[in-house]
């Protein structure tokens, strides 16, 4: 049986020698073998900064969203592939959909994010412009670009096809080539994933490669420009993250580390209590998802100890109903583990564990199964564990990577704040609860320890994700034991794979270097109104000055009964001279928002085809009766949008009175045909 074949520096390799095998985790039987051997690290590393990393930032942020979308469309079409393949993981057909689902539900989170979060341009401008200088002509403004590096994956065997995914993503959107590892026990299963978007063709060449076997000397040749993502235990993440390369180098590393997360029941939830309800199938369902091979599983149930007695046998009740065994079986709910190996590590957690509580419901040493042999497939029991001295070290330190819990009772709510804090950092903790103070009390009391909380009552039930769902949008990762990383997070996971530079220039400079104007850069009046020109003939710093339109007191009283706001400041001269911040009646905010458009736009049907949103609104002086109002209006960004006829444009708008007073400053969004 020839061993799986690593993607390298653009072909496929297969090791020379024999490999080690791999392990079908329900029958036992070999189906893979496994080896690096022969693959150059060196070449491999210089092949995604050569040839993927260039092609890949000469891509705007939006045509990388793209090819993610356009991948996860591919992908989703060989999903049950995946999934058959993934039985041999010891998943169920649920489990396989949480893993190969979910990361293709990755790809296509941060393809729409892309679209919508970041511009059409290949670099991210982020916050504000700083003033530098008095007058203006100094100013600071920081810009995200893409490192010219290989971002490195070094994955868990637990999520073969998720895991590379989700790291893959903003990698993949930032600009920056990736390199996968997956863990040996379903390497297959992530070699498979790899050669489907391979044969796809739809990303660039150097953009994604593939290391079946050991890393031997990989991070040996890391450069500066070089990120590092594990997904592992903790020991491995410490083991790595002091590797001389990362440390000299200053590699950016990003640990998610498996981690003792717990779930709390609030102590105002008795049996019978939807919260109840939902405490006792959240905590089996962590348990045996995966067969409870998930980082942010449930490892530490803290339960009030007026009811851990109930909950102790609503849990063992339902965990009765799971059937373990051959996942092929549609009667099966929990799966086997990864492997037989991974068997003998759960049980020697569990034998340090017991010296800390004892077992309420299964046995680590014997499982009835369905269509399998239990010997053979690497199957255990789910295990419920219960430990009433709360004290002891082990339930806060000793992890066993499988279907394992841990119950833990509390009294006052400080005393649950201080168990969750004993984990020492984790990826995923949740409170149930129907009390909204205890639930502030909790989160505001473990979420230094936590990198997300989910906060559960009856009303979300229905809708929530469950407490080991990470979601693209959010953080996935947490602080200490847990990794100190994050990974995922929306725009920060994107970010994290590039440089935050602070460039300092004037302000004709910073928008020749940020493709958006600034203000005290030069404005350009053309005899041509803005709003008839189409996308591709304005340019960045395109002005139509207009105005000056004097403000009556017949225009602030009409607009108070047209619109009904007769707040006092527009209506009562004594009450408005009263007020600290007025010398009489003022112009309403929005009434000067409307005259600076009457004065700005062009009546005539043109290429602006919709003015859809005001942002970053400030008024700045009051408008009096007999103030003269103009309005500069300067064309700040100009967006082309892929697949469509028309582009956005972010326009500075500046009103301004007679005195040359700002009185109202914002940016208007308009959609812009890009031709007739």
């Amino acid at each position: 049986m020839a061993p799986l074949a690593s993607y390298v520096s653009g072909a496929w390799h297969v090791p020379p020698d024999e490999g080690a095998p791999l392990y079908d985790a329900v029958t036992g039987t070999e189906i893979a073998r496994i080896s690096s051997s022969g693959v150059d690290f060196r070449a491999a590393l210089e092949y995604g900064r050569g040839v993927g990393g260039p092609v890949l930032r000469e891509m705007t942020f939006h045509q990388r969203a793209a090819l993610l979308k356009a991948l996860a469309s591919e992908l989703r079409g060989h999903r049950e592939e995946l999934y058959d393949l993934s039985l041999r993981s010891g998943a169920t057909l649920n489990d396989a959909r949480f893993d190969v689902d979910g990361g293709i539900g990755v790809l296509f989170s941060y393809s729409s994010k892309g679209r919508r979060e970041l511009p059409d341009d290949t670099v991210y401008v982020e916050g504000g412009l700083e003033p530098l200088s008095k007058s203006g002509g100094f100013v600071g403004q920081h810009v995200c670009t893409p490192l010219r590096g290989v971002a490195v994956q070094i994955n868990a065997f637990n999520f073969p096809v998720w895991g590379p995914l989700e790291k893959l993503a903003p990698a993949f959107l930032a600009g920056v080539p990736s390199l996968i590892k997956p863990a040996a026990q379903t390497a297959y299963l992530t070699a498979r994933l790899v050669e489907l978007i391979v044969e796809s063709g739809l990303l660039p060449e150097g953009s994604v490669q593939l290391v079946c076997g050991d890393a031997r000397d990989l991070l040996d040749h890391l450069t500066e420009q070089d990120l590092v993502g594990f997904t592992g235990s903790a020991a491995t993440a410490a083991l790595l993250r002091s590797h001389p390369a990362v440390v000299n180098r200053s590699v950016r590393f990003n640990a998610e580390a498996d981690s003792l997360n717990c779930s709390i029941l609030g102590p105002d939830v008795r049996p019978g209590d939807p919260e109840f309800d939902v405490f006792v199938e959240q905590l089996v369902t962590e348990m045996t998802v995966k067969a409870g091979q998930k980082c942010t599983a449930i490892r530490r149930a803290l339960v009030p100890a007026g009811v851990i007695d109930d909950v102790e046998r609503a849990v063992a009740e339902r965990l009765a109903e799971v059937t373990v065994g051959n996942p092929a079986d549609p009667s099966v709910r929990m799966g086997a583990l990864a492997g037989l190996g991974q068997r003998e590590e759960v049980r020697r957690s569990l034998k340090a564990l017991s010296a800390g509580a004892r077992t309420v419901f299964g046995d680590p040493e014997h499982v009835r199964v369905v269509d399998a042999d239990p010997e053979r497939g690497a199957f255990l029991s789910p295990i419920l564990l219960r430990a009433d001295d709360t004290g002891r070290d082990e339930p806060h330190e000793v992890e066993a990577f499988g279907p394992v819990s841990t119950l833990l009772p509390y009294g006052a709510p400080d005393e649950a704040v201080a168990l969750a804090a004993r984990g020492r950092g984790s990826l995923a903790g949740s409170v149930v609860t129907g009390d909204p103070e205890f639930a502030r009390a909790m989160v505001m009391g473990v979420a230094p320890w936590h990198g997300r909380l989910l906060v559960v009552d009856a009303e979300t039930a229905r809708e929530s994700t469950g407490h080991g769902s990470p979601l693209p949008a959010l953080v996935h990762g947490g602080p200490g034991r847990a990794g100190g990383g994050e990974e995922m997070g929306g725009i920060r996971g994107v970010l994290h794979h590039m440089q935050r530079t602070a460039v300092q220039a004037s302000p004709r400079m910073l928008t020749a270097v940020t493709g958006r104007w600034t203000p005290g850069a030069e404005r350009t009046v053309t005899d041509v109104h803005p709003f008839r020109k189409h996308l591709g003939e304005l340019r960045v710093g395109d002005t139509v000055v207009a105005g000056p339109r004097t403000v009556t007191l017949a225009d602030i009283e009409h607009f108070a009964e047209f619109t009904g706001d007769t707040f006092y400041a527009h209506m009562d001269e004594e009450a408005a001279r009263a007020n600290p911040f007025f010398e009489g009646r003022v112009a309403h905010g929005y009434l000067i928002v409307s005259l600076a458009a009457g004065l700005f736009v062009h009546p005539d049907p043109g290429p602006v085809l919709a003015n859809y949103g005001l942002e970053n609104l400030r008024f700045l002086t009051p408008v009096y009766p007999g103030d003269e109002l103009t309005v500069t209006l300067t064309a700040k960004r100009i967006e082309p949008r892929h697949g469509a006829e028309y582009g956005e444009v972010r326009w500075d708008a500046d009103v301004t009175k007679q005195d040359g007073s700002s009185v109202a400053k914002y940016d208007v969004l308009t959609l812009v045909a890009k031709r007739d």
